[in-house]
Protein backbone atom coordinates (compact mmCIF):
# COMPACT_ATOMS: atom_id res chain seq x y z
CA UNK A 1 0.00 0.00 0.00
CA UNK A 2 2.75 2.46 0.98
CA UNK A 3 4.78 1.46 -2.09
CA UNK A 4 1.75 2.08 -4.30
CA UNK A 5 1.20 5.52 -2.78
CA UNK A 6 4.88 6.39 -3.28
CA UNK A 7 4.82 5.21 -6.89
CA UNK A 8 1.68 7.29 -7.52
CA UNK A 9 3.23 10.40 -5.97
CA UNK A 10 6.47 9.95 -7.93
CA UNK A 11 4.53 9.35 -11.16
CA UNK A 12 2.49 12.52 -10.62
CA UNK A 13 5.65 14.53 -9.93
CA UNK A 14 7.46 13.11 -12.98
CA UNK A 15 4.43 13.70 -15.18
CA UNK A 16 4.17 17.26 -13.91
CA UNK A 17 7.88 18.00 -14.30
CA UNK A 18 8.05 16.37 -17.72
CA UNK A 19 5.21 18.46 -19.06
CA UNK A 20 6.68 21.79 -18.00
CA UNK A 21 8.67 23.92 -20.37
CA UNK A 22 8.08 26.24 -23.28
CA UNK A 23 4.67 24.77 -24.12
CA UNK A 24 2.99 25.26 -20.76
CA UNK A 25 2.45 23.04 -17.75
CA UNK A 26 0.22 20.03 -17.21
CA UNK A 27 -0.31 18.02 -14.03
CA UNK A 28 -2.79 15.47 -12.71
CA UNK A 29 -2.64 13.82 -9.28
CA UNK A 30 -5.06 11.78 -7.19
CA UNK A 31 -5.40 10.13 -3.78
CA UNK A 32 -7.81 8.45 -1.40
CA UNK A 33 -8.83 10.36 1.71
CA UNK A 34 -7.65 9.17 5.13
CA UNK A 35 -8.01 10.71 8.60
CA UNK A 36 -4.99 12.67 9.87
CA UNK A 37 -4.31 9.88 12.40
CA UNK A 38 -4.21 7.10 9.75
CA UNK A 39 -1.41 4.54 10.07
CA UNK A 40 -0.63 5.05 6.39
CA UNK A 41 -0.71 8.81 5.75
CA UNK A 42 -2.26 10.25 2.60
CA UNK A 43 -1.90 13.54 0.73
CA UNK A 44 -5.71 13.69 1.02
CA UNK A 45 -6.88 14.24 4.61
CA UNK A 46 -10.49 14.04 5.81
CA UNK A 47 -11.48 15.98 8.93
CA UNK A 48 -15.18 15.00 8.76
CA UNK A 49 -15.76 11.38 7.72
CA UNK A 50 -19.51 11.99 7.68
CA UNK A 51 -19.09 14.32 4.68
CA UNK A 52 -15.82 13.02 3.19
CA UNK A 53 -15.56 9.32 4.09
CA UNK A 54 -12.18 7.63 4.43
CA UNK A 55 -11.25 5.92 1.13
CA UNK A 56 -13.29 8.41 -0.92
CA UNK A 57 -11.23 9.60 -3.90
CA UNK A 58 -10.08 12.94 -5.35
CA UNK A 59 -8.25 13.95 -8.53
CA UNK A 60 -6.95 17.43 -9.30
CA UNK A 61 -5.52 18.54 -12.62
CA UNK A 62 -3.90 21.73 -13.85
CA UNK A 63 -3.19 22.89 -17.38
CA UNK A 64 -1.39 26.12 -18.13
CA UNK A 65 -1.16 27.10 -21.76
CA UNK A 66 2.00 28.94 -22.74
CA UNK A 67 1.32 32.63 -22.07
CA UNK A 68 -2.37 31.73 -21.76
CA UNK A 69 -5.04 30.66 -19.32
CA UNK A 70 -4.80 28.25 -16.39
CA UNK A 71 -7.44 25.53 -16.04
CA UNK A 72 -7.85 23.57 -12.78
CA UNK A 73 -10.08 20.50 -12.75
CA UNK A 74 -11.51 18.42 -9.90
CA UNK A 75 -13.11 14.96 -9.79
CA UNK A 76 -14.31 13.09 -6.68
CA UNK A 77 -16.06 9.83 -5.83
CA UNK A 78 -17.40 8.40 -2.58
CA UNK A 79 -18.82 11.67 -1.24
CA UNK A 80 -22.30 12.14 0.26
CA UNK A 81 -24.89 11.97 -2.55
CA UNK A 82 -26.80 15.22 -3.09
CA UNK A 83 -24.55 17.30 -0.81
CA UNK A 84 -23.21 20.63 -2.14
CA UNK A 85 -19.50 21.17 -1.40
CA UNK A 86 -17.23 24.17 -1.70
CA UNK A 87 -13.66 23.63 -2.89
CA UNK A 88 -10.90 26.22 -3.16
CA UNK A 89 -7.19 26.24 -3.94
CA UNK A 90 -5.24 27.19 -0.80
CA UNK A 91 -1.77 28.57 -0.08
CA UNK A 92 -0.18 25.86 2.06
CA UNK A 93 -0.06 22.04 2.21
CA UNK A 94 -2.57 20.10 4.30
CA UNK A 95 -1.89 19.08 7.88
CA UNK A 96 -3.55 17.39 10.83
CA UNK A 97 -5.22 20.71 11.69
CA UNK A 98 -7.67 22.01 9.04
CA UNK A 99 -6.15 25.50 9.42
CA UNK A 100 -2.72 24.23 8.24
CA UNK A 101 -3.62 24.91 4.58
CA UNK A 102 -3.66 28.65 5.28
CA UNK A 103 -5.90 30.99 3.37
CA UNK A 104 -7.22 30.69 -0.15
CA UNK A 105 -4.86 31.43 -3.03
CA UNK A 106 -5.66 34.86 -4.42
CA UNK A 107 -4.41 36.22 -7.72
CA UNK A 108 -4.60 39.74 -6.35
CA UNK A 109 -3.59 39.53 -2.67
CA UNK A 110 -6.22 40.84 -0.26
CA UNK A 111 -6.88 40.76 3.46
CA UNK A 112 -8.24 37.57 5.05
CA UNK A 113 -11.32 39.58 6.06
CA UNK A 114 -12.09 39.99 2.34
CA UNK A 115 -14.70 37.31 1.51
CA UNK A 116 -13.02 36.56 -1.82
CA UNK A 117 -14.67 35.74 -5.12
CA UNK A 118 -14.44 33.22 -7.93
CA UNK A 119 -12.67 35.75 -10.20
CA UNK A 120 -9.74 36.27 -7.83
CA UNK A 121 -9.62 32.74 -6.35
CA UNK A 122 -9.97 29.23 -7.76
CA UNK A 123 -13.38 27.85 -6.78
CA UNK A 124 -14.32 24.27 -7.70
CA UNK A 125 -17.74 23.96 -6.02
CA UNK A 126 -19.91 20.95 -6.93
CA UNK A 127 -22.89 18.90 -5.78
CA UNK A 128 -22.29 15.15 -5.50
CA UNK A 129 -24.56 13.12 -7.76
CA UNK A 130 -26.64 10.09 -6.70
CA UNK A 131 -23.49 7.93 -6.69
CA UNK A 132 -21.46 10.43 -4.63
CA UNK A 133 -19.39 11.60 -7.60
CA UNK A 134 -18.76 15.18 -8.62
CA UNK A 135 -16.57 17.33 -10.78
CA UNK A 136 -15.80 20.96 -11.43
CA UNK A 137 -13.49 23.11 -13.51
CA UNK A 138 -12.22 26.69 -13.19
CA UNK A 139 -10.40 28.68 -15.85
CA UNK A 140 -8.55 31.95 -15.29
CA UNK A 141 -6.42 34.19 -17.48
CA UNK A 142 -3.75 34.19 -14.77
CA UNK A 143 -1.47 31.51 -13.35
CA UNK A 144 -0.20 30.67 -9.87
CA UNK A 145 2.82 32.35 -8.30
CA UNK A 146 5.68 30.04 -7.33
CA UNK A 147 5.13 28.32 -3.97
CA UNK A 148 1.84 30.08 -3.23
CA UNK A 149 -0.70 27.39 -4.26
CA UNK A 150 -0.26 24.05 -2.46
CA UNK A 151 -3.61 22.37 -1.77
CA UNK A 152 -7.35 22.20 -2.36
CA UNK A 153 -9.62 22.51 0.66
CA UNK A 154 -13.07 20.90 0.65
CA UNK A 155 -15.73 22.79 2.62
CA UNK A 156 -19.14 21.68 3.86
CA UNK A 157 -20.90 24.34 1.75
CA UNK A 158 -20.29 26.12 -1.57
CA UNK A 159 -18.59 29.51 -1.74
CA UNK A 160 -16.08 30.84 0.74
CA UNK A 161 -18.15 30.35 3.91
CA UNK A 162 -18.12 26.63 4.71
CA UNK A 163 -16.20 24.75 7.40
CA UNK A 164 -13.13 22.81 6.23
CA UNK A 165 -13.98 19.10 6.04
CA UNK A 166 -11.05 17.78 3.95
CA UNK A 167 -7.80 18.82 2.27
CA UNK A 168 -5.60 17.50 -0.56
CA UNK A 169 -1.96 18.58 -1.00
CA UNK A 170 -1.37 19.21 -4.72
CA UNK A 171 1.87 19.91 -6.67
CA UNK A 172 0.55 22.98 -8.52
CA UNK A 173 2.83 24.54 -11.11
CA UNK A 174 3.40 28.25 -11.53
CA UNK A 175 3.94 30.73 -14.31
CA UNK A 176 7.19 32.58 -14.78
CA UNK A 177 5.61 35.52 -16.54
Amino acid sequence: MVAGMCVGAVAAAVFAAGAAGTHGYEMRTDAQFAPPTAFVPSAAVTYDMGLVPAASWIEVSQRDEELGPTTVGLKVTGFVPGHAYGVQVHEKPCGADPAAAGGPYRHEPATEADPGDAGNEVWLDFTADARGAGEAMARHDWGFRRGEASSVVVQDAPGAKGARVACFTVPFGWTTV
